[in-house]
């Protein structure tokens, strides 16, 4: 079965990452949700795996420019939408390998589940 990571090119953490997979000589499929896009049952999908909660990136530019309105009180149904229309607000890399999901890099925990 093919791993995916998921994420932005230009993201330093999606560089470490991709990195790391090419050292470790492990096939691997890129999407970049920024290029190549992101749909709503996609999101649903994940999101039932790992929660918007652990998904959403409250710690990037993108976070911060957004309308005080839109960060306040929000939701599952509203989370996701702004991570359908900002793909940056979802953290990086989300990883799937054989069924599993993983959120961000780490590489002890890559070994273990890819080694």
């Amino acid at each position: 079965m093919t791993t995916t990571i998921y994420g932005i090119a230009n993201c330093d953490t999606i560089k470490k990452t991709l990195n790391w997979f090419k050292q470790q000589g492990l096939a691997h499929h890129f999407h970049d949700y920024r290029k190549q896009g992101i749909d709503a049952d996609w999101l649903a999908a994940v999101e039932s795996k790992l929660g918007w909660e652990a998904m959403l990136n409250r710690r990037g530019t993108t976070w911060r420019t957004l309308d005080e309105k839109l960060r306040a009180n929000l939701d599952q149904q509203g989370a996701l939408l702004l991570m359908q229309q900002h793909p940056a607000l979802i953290k990086r890399p989300l990883i799937e390998h054989e069924g599993q999901w993983l959120i961000g890099f780490d590489a002890d925990t890559l070994t273990e589940l890819m080694l």
